[in-house]
């Protein structure tokens, strides 16, 4: 009896087993089956670097093309800011005194081409005419006589000295008309071409100093060449500026927040794996937890040395990277210059889509 219960159990516990093993089976097969059926997707890699916040214009340090003591700077920081805008002054005092110059000039300049072209004036042109005719009547008057006397000559009734006398006199007052006719002819004539060019000359060389002045009195005057932000705030009232080419001395930087992007040193070794296009997100300590999303927007075409420093004693300083632009999406506010830790999704765009919806 004890051996048909034995014989019993052992039974049983085999036919379990055996249907275990068989569903066992059953449910790998079905799950292989499953995994067949689905798209094979790219085993998913992930790029990382540090790298600086910036805003879309990159930062635009504004400087004076002259050197001088600041005036006032009509701006602080944080401050919006238009095109063309006035966002600090130089001490131009004497700059603006020299355009006032330059004015003058133009205005002399200008009066005496007027006066070339136009020629005399009408009370010069009726005195003129007017002394050509006395001049005349003189001579004439002068030729009667030396007539009347040669007849007299001829007849024997003067003598010799005093009819050349009167011939004289008529030599003279011919040569007074003819001096006072032309005269006359100078003063009614239209200006010479020569003189009318030098004076047109003269006008352009005074209009060219006046534009010269302009421009140097514009160069104190330092305005914002796009819509933007001020960054920050370099110089204040009062205080001296520098025009160097070896030491910049910027008064204020501003850039243009309304898209922000993060510049990404991206090691040597992994620069195959980075496109544009690709999705990427970066965090930031000061941010706990928060990913900010975007896409890479521009690789590098040169190798260089590292941008970002991390701080850590084992930090190799002497690694090639190469700089790799990710401009974040619309909506992100984050401080310009913040240091980010930058990750981008490697692999098929498939992959980098479902990483970002994770």
């Amino acid at each position: 009896m004890r051996k048909t219960i034995l014989i019993v159990v052992i039974i049983a516990i085999l036919a379990v087993t055996v249907s275990v093993i068989l569903i066992s089976a059953r449910s790998r097969a079905a799950a292989m089956e499953s995994a067949r059926r689905q798209p094979q997707v790219d085993q998913p890699q992930t790029i990382s670097g540090p790298g600086l916040v910036e805003p879309l214009s990159e930062d635009i340090k504004l400087g004076s093309e002259l050197s001088g003591k600041l005036k006032a700077v009509y701006v602080e920081e944080g401050d919006h800011v238009t095109s063309g805008q006035l966002l600090a002054e130089l001490q131009n005092d004497d700059y603006r005194a020299q355009i006032e110059s330059a004015e003058a000039q133009v205005i002399a300049k200008e009066a005496t081409l007027r006066k070339v072209v136009n020629g005399a004036r009408a009370q010069e042109r009726s005195e003129a005419m007017s002394s050509a005719r006395a001049a005349e009547a003189v001579m004439n008057n002068a030729r009667a006589e030396m007539e009347r006397r040669q007849k007299l000559f001829d007849a024997g009734v003067i003598s010799r000295e005093e009819n050349e006398r009167y011939a004289r006199e008529c030599d003279v007052a011919r040569a007074k008309y003819e001096e006072a006719a032309q005269r006359h002819s100078l003063v009614d004539d239209r200006a010479r071409e020569e003189d009318q060019a030098f004076a047109e000359a003269d006008l352009r060389l005074a209009r060219a100093s006046l534009e010269e002045a302009r421009a140097r009195y514009a160069k104190t005057l330092l305005k914002s060449p796009i819509d933007g932000t001020v960054l920050r705030k370099h110089h204040r009232n009062g205080e001296s500026v520098s025009n160097s080419s070896t030491v910049p001395d910027p008064v204020v930087t501003i850039g243009d927040k309304k898209i922000l992007r993060v510049r990404v040193d991206v090691d040597e070794t992994e620069i195959g794996k980075v496109h544009v296009g690709q999705r990427s997100y970066v965090t930031a300590d000061a941010f706990a937890g928060q990913k900010f999303w975007g896409r890479v927007v521009r690789v590098g075409q040169q190798l260089g040395r590292k941008n970002v420093r991390t701080d850590e004693p084992t930090e190799r300083v002497d690694t090639k990277i190469l700089e790799t632009l990710v401009e974040l999406d619309k909506g992100a506010q984050l401080p310009v210059g913040l240091r980010m830790d930058a990750f981008i999704l490697g692999g098929s765009p498939q992959v980098a889509s479902i990483r970002a919806d994770q």
